[in-house]
């Protein structure tokens, strides 16, 4: 016990944690742009992104039990629920209000994201990507980069950045779509980003995006239907 404390708790710890989770993000984008130029499209690279994110960060918890430093344990997890509840709760209504204004506007549904989603079954898999997605970018990233002694807003700022840009690169749909989730992803990556930050745990950040990947559910399915009968 004490040999895998010392491990998770040195600089060499810090150092791999930090080159680990900015070499994925290297991976998944490099593995995107190439992608987009052959009929495997973005897949191979939302394959490493969701795999990788979750193996990484096990890895490192279960090998090195890090997962207080990942902010996947420790924390203030009562506080970090209970903004997690009230943000994604706002995000929620906000984000109803404003597709049925985007729909009777002339706006329209994301066809190739509800192809996705309904055709090739990955709804089902849906709250796994979002694991992965808070795991990595308000996760070992985030903490890794706090323990750097970088500013923290300036690290929520970046954080939130990588996070935005990285729609596109993993995103299988057209530049418009990966446009749409990348606004939707901003105000989860600054929100999560704050909870995290306050509360040295992610889990209040997984409860806001699962919240609003409710919401995005309904934007596909429901609302459309509502709103042009």
């Amino acid at each position: 016990m004490n040999s895998v404390k010392s491990l998770s708790s040195g600089p060499s710890s810090l150092t791999a944690r930090f080159n680990l989770s900015f070499g994925l993000m290297a991976l998944i984008w490099i593995a995107g742009f190439i992608g987009h130029f052959t009929p495997l499209l973005e897949w191979p690279a939302l394959f490493i992104y969701v795999i990788g994110s979750l193996g990484l960060v096990l890895y490192r918890g279960k090998t090195y039990g890090e997962w207080p430093q990942m902010y996947l344990a420790g924390g203030n997890l009562r506080g970090s629920l209970k903004w997690g509840a009230i943000a994604g709760l706002s995000l929620f209504a906000m984000d109803l209000f404003n597709t049925v204004l985007y729909y009777k506007n002339g706006g329209a549904p994301m066809s190739g994201m509800e192809f996705i989603l309904v055709n090739q079954s990955m709804l089902v898999l849906y709250p796994v990507l979002v694991l992965a997605e808070e795991f990595l970018w308000r996760g070992i990233m985030f903490s890794a980069l706090i323990e750097r002694g970088i500013n923290k807003h300036l690290v929520v700022a970046l954080t939130t950045l990588f996070y935005v840009v990285n729609h596109f690169a993993v995103a299988p749909v057209g530049m418009k779509e990966r446009a749409l989730m990348g606004m939707m992803a901003l105000p989860i990556g600054v929100i999560g980003g704050y909870i995290a930050l306050k509360n040295k745990n992610v889990w209040g950040s997984v409860l806001v995006h699962m919240i609003t990947m409710i919401s995005m559910i309904l934007d596909l399915f429901v609302i459309p239907k509502l709103v042009f009968g």
